[in-house]
């Protein structure tokens, strides 16, 4: 066993010419009011990793303006398709308007597990709120299924950019069923 080189790990990857050509994962995302720009950063890192419909972002969810999200997402900004909106409630509605799922990871007194998705759930879109106080209930009450993932220690919670990683690479598996 050998690591690969960058070059050999390069020419097996899609390029920025030819990304929007390829099919994408039926996943839309939404980060509500997320604080951290580090946080948004590497959610773009992984949706790119993912192939994610598109991005969403809303509230006070920094955009990639900022340096420090550009920074973590490491060029991923320009390959993953996103908008902002300041208010989420409109833009989940015309979603829904459109078929597609709204799906939120978040602990709540009728969440599933995250495993408990299936293909017929896509299109979807994922909605993620604030690292604190989790998604607002205005959006919640909009959500079709909430979904969480289990916690086995003494907090009740990963960290945000974590738990969407965790749950999107199970949520494209389930897809690929």
């Amino acid at each position: 066993m050998r690591k690969l080189t960058h070059n050999e790990i390069q020419s097996k990857r899609l390029s920025l010419d030819t990304i929007n050509l390829a099919k994408k994962f039926p996943l839309f995302v939404l980060l509500d009011n997320i604080r951290s720009m580090y946080n948004v950063g590497s959610i773009f890192r992984t949706s790119d990793s993912i192939m994610i419909q598109k991005l969403y972002l809303t509230g006070y969810t920094p955009t990639p303006e900022k340096k420090e999200v550009r920074k973590t997402a490491l060029g991923s900004t320009e390959s993953v398709e996103w908008e902002y909106y300041k208010e989420p409630v409109e833009l989940i509605k015309k979603l829904k308007s459109d078929g597609i799922k709204i799906v939120a990871l978040e602990i709540t007194n009728q969440s599933i597990l995250y495993t408990e998705i299936s293909k017929r759930d896509f299109p979807m879109c994922l909605v993620i709120g604030n690292e604190i106080t989790g998604i607002q209930n205005n959006i919640l009450e909009l959500c079709d299924i909430s979904i969480e993932l289990p916690m086995y220690g003494i907090k009740h919670s990963l960290n945000v950019a974590v738990a969407y990683g965790i749950a999107v690479y199970e949520l494209r598996r389930k897809w690929e069923e």
